[in-house]
């Protein structure tokens, strides 16, 4: 599934060319990937005419703002990608993708193409006048992002305190910090030096401050790689992600730790994985 990183590095694409194209309408190919409104025709109403002007980030949500030919707000275009989904920048002309769910037709002979081999990717128009939050409702849920200074150490220690599930399993609850997921779980505890299996009332006060830097530090460097590509993620151009090759620990089992040469492990938590060192991580 896209994380942070790799809805990031779509939104900076998004961000560098479509803003001023105008929406001329499209074609929906499969419905249910349309979460809101749901009768069709109400989609295309909405965002026919308007032009893109911005796309913003929360969590693993991307929102277009539109705006109206005469100034006024047209609301946004929302976007999850998911686990296999792709936004893409093409030619009109070019051959539409067997998993191809939405096209969107764009001023100046451009489409923006939704891609979804899995199929559970969303998109919503939400109204002028609407918090999206009302509209995407899974907004609501999520906790503050990794670079807002409401993410502090001190909050990380507050929420973590008392618990006593896994730090693997808290790192993926969106209600804690916004969009991680298990490949950035893997690469911060690994670089702050801590299990994942290691429950949460039992990190240190030093270890705390450990990961809410690798945290940063590794999303950082995958924003920078342009994402992770392991399966289906491509940036706008159907672009590989970069961080794959420098990962530390994810999809290494068996591997030798980069720093200390201990084959990585690779275990099951709460049905999803988890790659560490033994040596590294305590």
């Amino acid at each position: 599934m896209p994380e942070l990183p790799e809805v990031e590095t779509v939104r900076r694409g998004l961000e560098r060319v479509t803003p001023g194209h105008r929406l001329e309408g499209g074609q929906v190919l499969l419905a249910r990937t349309v979460a809101y409104p749901t009768v069709e025709a109400e989609f295309w109403t909405g965002l026919s005419g308007a032009t893109l002007s911005a796309w913003h980030r929360r969590g693993k949500y991307l929102l277009g703002q539109l705006t109206h030919a005469d100034g006024g707000p047209g609301g946004y275009l929302g976007v999850h990608l998911r686990m296999t989904g792709q936004l893409l920048w093409l030619d009109p002309q070019t051959p539409v993708q067997p998993h191809c769910r939405v096209r969107l037709w764009l001023s100046d002979n451009h489409e923006l193409r939704y891609v979804d081999q899995r199929t559970f990717g969303r998109l919503w128009w939400v109204p002028p006048g609407a918090a999206p939050e009302t509209i995407m409702t899974g907004l609501q849920a999520l906790g503050p992002e990794p670079f807002d200074d409401d993410f502090s150490v001190a909050y990380l220690g507050q929420r973590l305190g008392r618990s006593r599930r896994p730090i693997k399993n808290a790192l993926l609850d969106q209600r804690l910090v916004a969009g991680i997921g298990n490949i950035y779980a893997d690469e911060a505890l690994f670089i702050s030096g801590v299990r994942p299996l290691t429950r949460c009332d039992r990190i240190s006060p030093k270890q705390l401050g450990q990961l809410h830097s690798a945290i940063r530090d590794v999303l950082t460097t995958s924003i920078e790689a342009g994402g992770t590509t392991f399966s289906d993620y491509r940036d706008i151009y159907g672009i590989n992600g970069n961080y794959g090759g420098v990962a530390w620990v994810y999809d290494r089992e068996g591997l030798p730790c980069k720093v200390c040469a201990t084959p990585i492990v690779r275990l099951k938590l709460a049905g999803r994985s988890a790659h560490y060192c033994p040596r590294c991580q305590r």
